[in-house]
């Protein structure tokens, strides 16, 4: 009967992050320094607003859109942070940013367009793009810092270009693009038959200056996606939302209708309470990966492994290259030899080959002792004849 899955479906593969996961989940005493889950608890006052809906039994379908007031504090909260002007009815709230970009992808993507992705790059963005029977393209970012660029771009604009996505502060590298830099790649695209797709997941936890988007220089070719899982520890509420012109939402909406409805009742009433009340909420979260962000850049630095300094987010992306291994090679051998979990640069895509990830949404006992750990292991490495 296997022939009767979709060959597409088949094609794709279980995200690289989760393979590893998986793979060393459950092993005694191993520290785990792999997943970007934040560490905090969803803010009290979240959580009382979810219980506050629950009892009043507001337990209903939603407008399929979302709520409207979710929908208008979305707008207020994106115009009030990073100077972005949307009306309610160019808002889609979503089961998370993963479905955000699912209706997105879907909604944007033909048979035989391409998408050009900055690599290394977060995993989850090519298997929904084959499964609209488009052409993930990547371009080699590591010359550059892990930035794309305008110049980088250039290149590879074909007549076939359907998108281009921007996924800044990155996932794995933590790196933000600059004013000038969104600015020529908006001057560049302009005008062009082409999508930007700007995944924005991480924009409250930008540790130099504040969060730049490019929906700023280019709102009528830009699909902004969001949510609240990293700026209000909100993973498993699942909420995002898509932000994007409005004749562009009036066909998500589809897409989104017929796949879930609405999202869920309870987290929209308390995703407008982190929204309104708790607008500022991820200030003190930042605060505190600020630190461990300095602590960890500097121990592993001090272990003489090269790595870009993040502008945001919550990961570190050494280079292990020195020690001729594959990623994933040398992650699991750290795991069997030091107890420490690290992400193999090569679920990134192949240009993440020679690096791995290393997530500091853990507090400070957790992250010294991981990194004692993979201290010990690089100097024994080291010492090998």
């Amino acid at each position: 009967m296997k022939h009767l899955i979709q060959p597409r479906v088949q094609s794709i593969q279980i995200s690289g992050i989760r393979q590893f996961f998986n793979l060393v989940a459950g092993r005694p005493g191993v520290i785990s320094l792999t997943i970007g889950q934040p560490d905090f608890p969803t803010p009290e006052h979240v959580k009382t607003a979810a219980q506050e809906a629950i009892a009043a039994d507001f337990t209903t379908y939603t407008a399929n859109a979302g709520l409207l007031e979710l929908r208008q504090a979305a707008c207020q909260f994106v115009a009030d942070k990073y100077g972005l002007r949307y009306t309610p009815d160019e808002v889609i709230a979503t089961v998370g940013a993963s479905q955000a970009l699912d209706i997105t992808f879907r909604t944007i993507l033909e048979e035989g367009t391409e998408v050009l992705l900055p690599a290394p790059v977060y995993p989850g963005y090519e298997p929904l793009i084959r499964l609209c029977g488009a052409k993930p393209v990547y371009i080699d970012t590591r010359p550059n810092g892990f930035r794309l660029s305008a110049e980088l771009i250039a290149p590879y604009l074909t007549e076939k270009t359907r998108c281009v996505i921007l996924p800044y502060p990155s996932n794995p590298t933590g790196t933000a693009l600059s004013a000038e830099e969104l600015a020529r790649i908006a001057s560049l695209l302009k005008g062009r038959p082409i999508w930007i797709v700007s995944d924005e997941i991480y924009s409250e936890l930008v540790y130099r200056g504040r969060h730049r988007s490019i929906a700023e220089w280019l709102p009528e070719q830009t699909i902004v996606i969001n949510g609240l899982s990293k700026s209000h520890s909100m993973t498993g509420w699942r909420i995002g939302f898509v932000f994007a012109p409005a004749f562009a939402v009036e066909q998500m909406i589809k897409v989104h209708q017929y796949s879930v409805s609405c999202t869920s009742s309870i987290s929209q009433k308390a995703a407008l309470e982190a929204l309104t009340a708790g607008k500022n909420d991820a200030e003190t979260m930042r605060a505190a990966y600020a630190k461990r962000l300095e602590y960890a850049y500097g121990r592993l630095t001090a272990m003489g492994l090269p790595v870009e300094k993040p502008d945001g987010a919550f990961y570190l992306f050494p280079s292990i290259a020195a020690f001729g291994m594959s990623s994933f090679d040398f992650a699991l051998d750290a795991v069997e030899n030091a107890g420490v979990a690290l992400v193999p640069g090569s679920a990134f895509s192949d240009y993440g080959e020679g690096h791995v990830r290393l997530s500091y949404a853990y507090s400070l006992d957790v992250l010294k002792e991981g990194l004692d750990r993979l201290e010990r292991y690089i100097q024994q490495k080291r010492r090998r004849p």
